[in-house]
């Protein structure tokens, strides 16, 4: 792993490292699989929630809960259901401002790189205000045909960018984007606000729960 801290570029990812988003989505994933029949809560899909393909989370869901309706089914709910959430709700992470303004003053280049399609991402960040900070450098898997955990879609980021894999780090919040990190060699965040320590079987990331601590790696 990268320890060097002469970074040009800070990658990060979108859903709970910029804006506030896994506890709507995860609220969202209740009402609707609550719709048939089901009993659960917004803390019982944080608790299992590792990001990834909409389709792949939907399909994990079902089949910890054993429920037998098709993902096409529940998809276009979710997403129905999600927009109302964000519409209400959906905030930047506490600090991430702050954290952009002292990048700008620095000089550091960074971009935003997300599993999402390319117009969920932008409206996120157009409700939380963020849209303007990411003009022209937000990459989607469905673009590079990559999605985390596989790292070739850091990679592609790293190289659009215009800089080398050892002039970055990345910050995701999700052990598949951890792995994603580790993989393509990018020094790599694990943000998890409400938790202290980074899993052991990602000892190669280094643990933060303040979006903050990111700046005094990259001088």
């Amino acid at each position: 792993m990268n320890t060097n801290k002469n970074i040009s570029c800070v990658i990060f990812d979108c859903d709970g490292v910029l804006v506030d988003s896994e506890k709507l989505c995860c609220q969202a994933l209740s009402n609707v699989f609550n719709r048939f029949g089901l009993e659960t809560s917004r803390s019982d899909f944080l608790a299992h929630f590792q990001g990834g393909k909409l389709a792949d989370i939907l399909t994990d869901a079902k089949m910890r809960l054993g429920m037998n309706v098709s993902v096409d089914t529940l998809e276009p709910l979710y997403r129905q259901e999600l927009e109302k959430q964000f519409e209400n709700g959906l905030n930047p992470i506490d600090g991430v401002v702050d954290v952009l303004n002292e990048l700008d003053e620095k000089g550091i280049d960074y971009c935003v790189v997300s599993n999402s399609p390319m117009d969920k991402i932008l409206q996120m960040l157009e409700l939380t205000g963020l849209k303007e900070r990411f003009t022209s450098c937000c990459f989607s898997a469905f673009d590079a045909n990559s999605w985390k955990p596989d790292p070739d879609l850091l990679r592609y980021a790293a190289m659009n960018m215009g800089y080398a894999i050892h002039e970055c780090i990345y910050v995701d919040d999700t052990l598949k984007g951890v792995q994603a990190g580790v993989g393509a060699d990018i020094q790599t965040f694990y943000f998890r606000a409400e938790v202290e320590e980074v899993d052991s079987d990602n000892a190669q990331a280094v643990s933060i729960s303040d979006i903050r601590q990111i700046v005094e790696y990259c001088l």
